[in-house]
């Protein structure tokens, strides 16, 4: 994929704040610090479209970003373990339901695990209640660069058997090294 144009367009807490519903949007869901914003970023190449940050929980709103005039990538609030007050956390849980269960423009979610995490239930919960609600969601393993060649396909393997029989297989990402950049495209396309 070519990216000729990425723009953040507004950030939103419930469905009266998104932007016209025009393009269809793919999401990205995963824990507080897993690479969200730093995948999107290698994805448009681009450095700081999307905010990064070491300390979780940066995300705190659903942001959505025009790309290339023709979908949109929406940054997800990280969940888990953040650095934000407790009021805050308890919060994002239902932005993130209404977000997903009421977008008619959203075409599918990209899951990121980090590679050096075995399932955690919130991971598994969010894969298979997109699962149930048959919203694609294709898996992405960050932060594979930790790990040499063998490790990494050994952690790969181990944590496809996680997944719903159905998933496919997980992908391997690094925005270090931006390797499985372009298998990541590949699922974008795909759900579009």
């Amino acid at each position: 994929m070519h990216v000729k144009s990425a723009v953040f367009i507004k950030s939103a807490v419930r469905p009266s704040h998104y932007p016209p519903a025009k393009l269809p949007e793919i999401a990205f869901a995963g824990r507080s610090n897993v690479g969200k914003s730093s995948l999107i970023n290698t994805l448009v190449n681009r450095r700081n479209l999307v905010k990064t940050s070491r300390q979780p929980g940066r995300t705190q709103l659903i942001n959505f970003f025009d790309i290339n005039g023709a979908f949109t990538f929406v940054d997800l609030p990280g969940y888990g373990y953040a650095k934000v007050p407790a009021a805050v956390r308890r919060k994002w849980r239902p932005m993130i339901e209404a977000y997903l269960t009421q977008r008619a423009t959203l075409r599918g979610v990209v899951i990121l695990l980090d590679i050096r995490r075995d399932g955690d239930p919130k991971d598994l919960e969010l894969i298979n209640w997109l699962d149930h609600l048959g919203i694609p969601a294709p898996t992405v393993l960050t932060k594979s660069d930790k790990f040499t060649k063998s490790k990494r396909q050994q952690r790969k393997n181990a944590i496809r058997r996680l997944l719903p029989a159905d998933s496919t297989a997980p992908i391997l990402f690094s925005a270090k090294s931006r390797q499985g950049k372009e298998d990541v495209w590949a699922a974008v396309e795909g759900l579009l």
